[in-house]
């Protein structure tokens, strides 16, 4: 498999917004390629008899139960809000949404 070319990491860079110098464009070629490189290899490693796992380890839920407590009231949970409305927190709009 051929290697990232410049023109490439440009691209990628023009996508990701960045604006990359001439050096750097060359210097995260390099860095890529070898990103690949590895990914490839954990491809070919990784064969139809090895199950596909999120973690190495296995993991449990350490989460305690659920359970209802005592707590605030809506009145007092609301009562320092500068704005509520519904006993709810009131805030700006910021979407422009209805």
């Amino acid at each position: 498999m051929p290697g990232i070319t410049r023109e490439e990491v440009a691209h990628l860079a023009r996508l990701a917004r960045l604006e990359l110098q001439s050096e750097e464009l060359d210097h995260f070629a390099g860095q890529l390629d070898d990103i690949i490189g590895a990914v490839a290899r954990v491809s070919e490693v990784a064969d139809q008899d090895v199950p596909p796992t999120s973690h190495p380890l296995p993991l449990t839920n350490v989460m305690r139960a659920d359970e209802v407590r005592p707590s605030l009231t809506p009145e007092q949970a609301l009562s320092g809000a500068p704005a509520q409305e519904q006993q709810r927190f009131k805030v700006p709009q910021i979407l422009g949404e209805d």
